[in-house]
């Protein structure tokens, strides 16, 4: 394995530079975006075309993150197996994730129905099952990035994970996109041209295959026009490769045309890459992401500039089944990465990343190049926020006495905090009541005698700010703010930061900088959601995440309606011990239950009512739904009810209006969620939910 440093840098600026190239291709993305008329409105591109409030969740990077927690849930090498649980697991039917074009159209939910309704990996994705048209479409090699960055430096590997991994759902050409992308990922790490990056990649597409072919023709087109430019070779492709030689919504030989065009005409320059990927046209937002991935792997996070980095400010948004999960911080992730690049390979994982491994916490320390965390200023005339001496420095310059703003990180999210909502994203907050934040800080003064220091959170239903103890800072040196996140109305928080505050007299003014060195959220969360004061966002109730079945707010109430299984999670993906309360009211139906260490739309613990007079305790493990333990209990319809389920260790307890009614003892499941569900047709009223880790 390489350098640790050199390592981290290519990840993240691998990563990274996916997501620049995918928010970069995603304005022009629609079919109406020629590459005439991308020329036409945008002209030669040197930036974002669309600024976006925050990026609203993608398929690109949904897959890419998603399906790679096979690792996590399996600890073993990817196979199509694990992969195709995952997809299952981690997707909403119907919503978010990936494009749901229906059957026949789109290839990703076409192998998904193919897997629910039992048919098996690699044949829910073959050409035999579903037909070439749609098993060669391009999500074979768009969702394989992270497949890639695991396997530095070993594209056979990175190969042979991305086949395995796009043959859930694809087949053919869009096999060889797989192993070609990933391999040209992992090359990246280790070659210093780019065009041996592509040989390494070509080496893992057969001889004789149109993918091949295609990558071919674009290369020996650039080696035998040297002093052409990338249009006159995008106009080759459009008369030899073009979408009308190649039937589906978006096929992906066309598009491996223009992911080899861009790398050979970029030279491995970042910037020049994605951007002539972009103006390319066709599916602008895969391609950029692909090769941002390459170009990133090959360059490093350093040779990202500003202009694409800075909007993105660390943060990603998914839109998965976990509410939590869909709040991503990069540089976390990219030790993640890291680790399961040593675990593959069974080498010995370096401390320092597995000091960076803290599931269900927040632990940023700014120690990756340029890392923000997504840490924000709330004004940027008074404040000016950015990575600078290892830490997050805010800057403040005649700052007069009165004049405030906060240094925060955006802990949950409203549908106003996005320009569009494509793929539905919707969220659990990743900080709740009850946990502990830690800030360490050194305070810099330029000028001016003192400054006010106030801890602070944001209510997420009402935009209200508590403010904390203040602190007067007199004396430039370290400081540490530790502080209790208060109960709040609803339940949310939505942003966790500090107040600073001019505090000189007022013939002077206040110039300095407070640079964060460790931002942390940890420790044990109890909180009660106000159900009833939820807002409806993104088709679902918030902060939950709904799969099947139909659920509103009445009153003070959630009804929810299924004709099948229907669950809404909620909470900390990475809950261990917990007590959870919850008022059910049952209309309808004979199943209604509260669920716990819920990993998933497929993976959890549910208690409660399960059969006339009948109370149980379920596991549902993939397509396996086990009563764990089950008893007699005399219930009725219309009758509000208050479930309690205690999960410690292995102790799963029931009690039901302060009657304890059952106790299961299993090792399955050791953290999840919690959730409301209904496992089969029927109706019912859920109340306010009480969560207390213990």
């Amino acid at each position: 394995m390489m350098e640790l440093q050199t390592l981290l840098s290519k990840i993240y600026g691998g990563f990274l530079g996916m997501n620049v190239g995918i928010r970069l291709g995603a304005p022009v993305e629609p079919a109406m975006w020629t590459a005439e008329r991308i020329e036409r409105v945008y002209g030669d591109i040197h930036g974002y075309v669309k600024e976006y409030k925050h990026f609203a969740a993608d398929d690109d990077v949904n897959g890419p993150v998603f399906f790679l927690r096979t690792l996590d849930d399996t600890e073993a090498e990817p196979t199509t197996a694990s992969v195709a649980e995952a997809y299952l697991n981690y997707a909403r039917e119907g919503i978010g994730m990936f494009w749901w074009g229906g059957l026949g159209v789109s290839t990703e939910h076409t192998a998904y129905l193919n897997l629910l309704h039992g048919i098996p990996a690699p044949q829910s994705g073959s050409i035999r099952q579903n037909g070439s048209t749609v098993a060669e479409q391009i999500g074979g090699q768009i969702f394989i990035d992270t497949w890639g960055l695991v396997a530095p430096g070993d594209p056979a590997r990175a190969a042979r994970y991305a086949r395995n991994a796009a043959s859930v759902s694809h087949d053919g050409e869009a096999l060889n996109g797989a192993a070609f992308i990933a391999g040209c990922i992992s090359a990246a790490f280790t070659e210093t041209d780019i065009e041996a990056v592509m040989d390494a990649g070509l080496k893992q597409v057969p001889d004789g295959s149109r993918y091949r072919q295609v990558v071919e023709a674009v290369r020996s087109f650039h080696d035998a026009h040297p002093d052409s430019i990338w249009k006159d070779c995008r106009m080759m492709l459009e008369a030899e490769w073009g979408y009308d030689r190649y039937p589906g919504a978006c096929h992906v030989i066309p598009n491996a045309g223009v992911c080899a065009l861009a790398l050979s005409y970029g030279q491995g320059d970042f910037c020049r890459t994605v951007e002539i990927a972009t103006m390319c046209g066709w599916d602008t937002d895969c391609n950029a992401g692909n090769v941002g991935t390459i170009v990133g792997a090959f360059n490093g996070v350093e040779a990202i500039p500003a202009l694409y980095r800075r909007p993105i400010n660390d943060e990603l948004v998914l839109s998965g089944a976990s509410g939590y999960l869909n709040i991503l911080d990069i540089p976390t992730y990219v030790w993640q990465l890291a680790y399961w690049a040593y675990r593959l390979v069974e080498a010995d994982v370096p401390s320092a990343v597995t000091a960076h491994r803290h599931p269900g916490e927040i632990r940023f320390d700014f120690v990756l190049p340029g890392a923000t965390h997504g840490l924000c200023v709330s004004d940027t005339c008074l404040f000016r926020g950015e990575h600078r001496d290892g830490g997050y420095e805010v800057m403040f310059n005649r700052l007069e006495r009165g004049q405030h703003a906060g240094v925060y990180l955006k802990t949950f999210y409203r549908r106003a905090d996005f320009s569009d909502e494509r793929y539905k994203p919707v969220f659990s907050p990743i900080a709740y009541p009850g946990q502990e934040a830690e800030i360490e800080c050194r305070y810099e003064k330029w000028n001016g005698e003192s400054i006010c220091v106030t801890p602070y959170i944001r209510e997420a239903l009402s935009g209200k700010q508590t403010l904390l103890s203040t602190t007067i800072l007199r004396e430039e040196g370290d400081c540490r703010f530790r502080f209790i996140l208060p109960q709040v109305d609803g339940g949310l928080i939505s942003e966790v930061g500090l107040y600073i505050e001019g505090n000189s007299p007022r013939i002077t003014f206040d110039s300095g900088r407070m640079v964060i060195r460790r931002f942390c959220i940890s420790g044990k969360a109890n909180y009660t959601l106000a159900v009833g004061r939820m807002p409806e966002e993104f088709q679902n109730v918030l902060p939950f995440a709904q799969n099947h079945g139909s659920w509103h707010v009445e009153g003070d109430h959630i009804h929810a309606l299924s004709v099948e299984h229907a669950e809404a999670a909620t909470g900390n993906y990475f809950m261990k011990d917990v007590r959870l309360s919850g008022r059910v009211t049952p209309r309808n139906g004979v199943s209604h239950l509260l669920g716990v260490r819920v990993q998933g739309t497929r993976r959890g613990y549910y208690l409660g009512f399960d059969g006339e007079n009948r109370v149980s305790v379920l596991r549902h493990d993939g397509f396996t739904l086990d009563r764990l333990a089950s008893a007699d209990f005399e219930w009725s319809m219309d009758q509000t009810y208050v479930f309690e389920v205690l999960a410690v260790g292995t102790q799963l307890t029931l009690s039901i209006n302060g009657q304890r009614l059952l106790n299961a003892e299993d090792d399955r499941f050791a953290w999840g969620m919690a959730a409301y569900a209904l496992y089969g047709a029927g109706r019912a009223e859920f109340g306010d939910l009480t969560v207390e880790e213990r």
